[in-house]
């Protein structure tokens, strides 16, 4: 059902409203806590997101388009699927996260309420339907998360990686923001209908669109953690605390995906054949600098980190049918596709950072591959978990990682064009390359000896969360259907208004 324009349509951002109203709460609640644990802003925190998320889940049964705020925000079931998915990240973040940063004296009201404000930047950029308020809420999720990096303050590693990401960040917002200015002096609008209309009309200089095209393409590169925009990831992830690393691994990734969508497919298709080329390059290079980079890493947070971008060039191979030669199936099937991947990707990455986050106390932090040693004597129960994970990242089945590659690769192959088929091989040989040194962690756990031989100590709601997490990954590796299908009709729904 779509509902026509109307300006003073709040239901568009009824989520959104609820967000940033909590979030205000939070903040001054956690004025009068004077808990150590912060046990009254973590409830209260905790259930606001589950509010939210029941609402993006109402929005997303509904399956209907609205429009409002001038036409400048929508809501569609694509936009709410991620929603919904990046607030249950950020609830399972947040809840790994709390007795590691107890013990580092991060367990602040600014946890919660900048968390919650980077879940609003998140939200924004997902209902946006328009360049500007795309990059409005893209600074809302970037500033809040700046801040976290650097929130122990007495780190000198944390306040690194903080300047760095501050730094490259400002640089890739610079290069979207120049390359949204060169769309509107093209095209007059900064509506992504209006930009999508007036590149339909082939009245547009094409040249000034394809030198703004490689901004913007820039600037989604950097937000992904894709090659050649990488240079931030390994830094950031080794050097904020793990809690933080894991914030900005998780939900931030379904925001990157959600944008890229927006910018390109709503509003750029009609150049695709130029920014398809783009995206081919950013992903075969980042599966080829981000596997073979990993395998010489022995800190556990880098090696993850260059495996992030690895999987981000995975994911975006199915962003690279598009519908140049008329086949809407071959591009409706590629996005889908990749939304599976990058969602069950990022509900992969919340379980690894919360067993590292696990491992850790306080003095130590268990972030090298030897660190996990052993695992398998000290707790076969952690250790198989945390092998189920490095099994999906790898895309060993049963596991939802293999699913999810098998379904990105199945929608390239589909095209029944050689290009794409070679594309499809490369990427499978890359997959292998990187199995190695996910297999290697899992060799540590079970066939090395333990240097640590302390008790693994944590709380109940951790230790269940945990043995969900790994559970779901494979259960949804057995039975992928409901969520492909999920992301399937998200996808068709939206591109069909």
């Amino acid at each position: 059902m779509n509902t026509p324009l109307d300006d003073m349509n709040w239901l568009t951002i009824y989520p959104e409203m609820l967000l940033l109203t909590m979030a205000l709460v939070v903040a001054m609640v956690d004025l009068w806590v004077k808990d150590v644990q912060r046990t009254p802003t973590y409830v209260l925190t905790q259930v606001s997101l589950a509010a939210v998320a029941a609402l993006h889940l109402a929005y997303v049964d509904g399956g209907f388009t609205l429009y409002g705020m001038q036409g400048m925000a929508i809501t569609d079931p694509m936009g709410h699927l991620l929603g919904f998915f990046a607030t249950l990240a950020l609830m399972v973040t947040l809840a790994y996260a709390r007795p590691y940063a107890a013990g580092r004296d991060l367990l602040k009201g600014e946890l919660f309420t900048l968390s919650m404000f980077s879940l609003l930047g998140i939200s924004v950029m997902l209902s946006a339907n328009n360049f500007l308020v795309i990059y409005l809420g893209l600074e809302l999720m970037s500033l809040s998360l700046y801040a976290l990096t650097a929130l122990r303050r007495d780190h000198a590693p944390a306040t690194e990686a903080a300047m760095k990401y501050f730094v490259l960040g400002a640089l890739a917002s610079g290069f979207l923001l120049y390359g949204m200015s060169m769309m509107y002096g093209a095209t007059g609008s900064l509506g992504i209908p209006q930009v999508f209309d007036a590149i339909g009309s082939g009245q547009i200089n094409k040249s000034v669109l394809v030198f703004g095209l490689v901004f913007i393409v820039a600037g989604l590169g950097f937000k992904l953690g894709a090659v050649p925009f990488h240079m931030w990831v390994p830094d950031v992830y080794q050097g904020a605390p793990t809690a933080v690393t894991l914030l900005i691994a998780g939900a931030p990734k379904l925001a990157a995906f959600g944008i890229t969508i927006r910018l390109l497919v709503e509003g750029l298709s009609g150049m695709a054949v130029d920014w398809q080329q783009m995206v081919i390059f950013l992903s075969v290079a980042s599966m080829t600098i981000g596997n073979l980079a990993a395998i010489a890493q022995t800190n556990l947070k880098r090696m993850l980190a260059y495996s992030t971008i690895g999987q981000m060039g995975f994911m975006l191979l199915g962003l690279t049918p598009t519908v140049i030669t008329g086949n809407t199936f071959s591009a409706a099937n590629g996005y889908s596709s990749a939304m599976f991947y990058i969602v069950t990707y990022v509900f992969t990455t919340l379980g690894t950072f919360g067993l590292i986050m696990l491992l850790s106390r306080i003095g130590f932090e268990s972030e090298e591959v030897a660190d996990f040693a052993g695992l398998a004597k000290r707790s076969p129960w952690f250790a198989a978990v945390m092998a189920i994970f490095m099994f999906s990242l790898a895309g060993i089945p049963p596991t939802v990682g293999f699913y999810a590659k098998l379904a990105v690769l199945q929608a390239i192959v589909s095209t029944n064009v050689t290009g794409y088929i070679v594309l499809a091989v490369v990427a499978v040989l890359l997959s292998l390359v990187g199995a190695y040194y996910y297999i290697r962690l899992v060799k540590t756990m079970y066939f090395d000896e333990p240097v640590d031989t302390s008790p693994i100590v944590s709380s109940g709601e951790v230790r269940a969360l945990l043995s969900l997490n790994g559970a779901a990954v494979l259960v949804f590796g057995m039975l992928p259907g409901g969520l492909m299908a999920l992301c399937a009709q998200a996808i068709y729904k939206t591109l069909a208004t």
